[in-house]
């Protein structure tokens, strides 16, 4: 049995296209490189927050998690972030995303005491 390999070109209409394709492929890789968000946990007990300071990059979540026999309203009025979680039940996560940088000011509008510093870096 004789066969024979044939190769044909593309149509360059083809090829444009292909190359575009590939070319928005590699720039769709190249974006979403090493960024990756994380997701912070701050565990509220005994009426106090588990950190009182917490270094985070834009992008990352913090999530406040009442491990508490009470409710708590975690907000902050900060120029980088304001937020308002509302009250959270005990045994309840609620979470914010901080999408800007700078300080921002953490506080529970039930205990007045409760209060922490998020620091957002690039």
């Amino acid at each position: 049995m004789n066969v024979q390999a044939t190769t044909q070109a593309l149509p360059p209409s083809m090829m444009k296209t292909a190359l575009y394709a590939l070319t928005l492929m590699v720039l769709v890789m190249a974006s979403t490189g090493d960024a990756e968000a994380e997701d912070h946990v701050v565990t509220q007990s005994n009426m106090s927050f588990s950190t009182a300071d917490l270094t985070v990059k834009v992008g990352d979540t913090v999530s406040f998690s009442n491990r508490d026999s009470m409710a708590h309203n975690v907000y902050s009025l900060s120029d980088a972030k304001t937020f308002d979680l509302g009250s959270s039940a005990p045994n309840t996560s609620k979470k914010v995303t901080l999408d800007q940088p700078g300080v921002v000011d953490v506080e529970c509008a039930l205990h007045p005491s409760m209060r922490m510093k998020i620091k957002v870096t690039q």
